[in-house]
């Protein structure tokens, strides 16, 4: 179902994207509508996908899992049914934090978060030199996190 937003469903979605747990009467105070306008301009955009879920982000470092890891994946064949299961693989495992599928030298781009190189090290076991479709894969340690998030730039014009 295809949605048309106007300003106001645009400055709602930069308000909650912003903070998610703020009280409805105060979004309608920052966008300019009522607390009634805003529960069924939210109701509507979380029914038509256009806002997927509500989330807490959660600082990694602050509950054991420090190091981010960015791997790079080749396959060996892209046939439909090996692509899928490996797409059912990584979208299983926790510490896989975002994966995409890729166009390139590479097939997959996955975001890893954990604990320490032990657990990264045994992660590649199961990951991938036991899955016969890996030809190849890459690790990037990041070293300091210089911008994390998942914020859609839904600004209207003029804002």
């Amino acid at each position: 179902m295809t949605l048309s937003l106007d300003d106001f469903d645009l400055k709602l979605l930069m308000e909650v994207q912003r903070d998610a747990h703020i009280p409805q009467n105060e979004l309608g105070e920052r966008v300019n509508l009522s607390t009634a306008a805003v529960n069924r301009r939210l109701r509507r955009m979380s029914d038509a996908g256009v806002i997927r879920n509500y989330a807490a982000i959660v600082a990694p470092e602050k509950v054991g899992y420090p190091l981010t890891i960015i791997a790079t994946v080749e396959v060996e064949s892209e046939q439909i049914d090996l692509l899928d299961s490996m797409k059912r693989t990584f979208a299983q495992c926790p510490e896989i934090q975002q994966c995409y599928y890729v166009a390139g030298e590479w097939d997959f781009v996955l975001i890893l978060t954990v604990r320490n190189m032990e657990e990264y090290t045994a992660l590649t076991r199961q990951l991938f030199f036991s899955n016969n479709n890996v030809k190849r894969f890459k690790t990037l340690v990041s070293m300091s996190s210089v911008k994390v998030g998942l914020g859609v730039p839904v600004a209207p014009e003029g804002v």
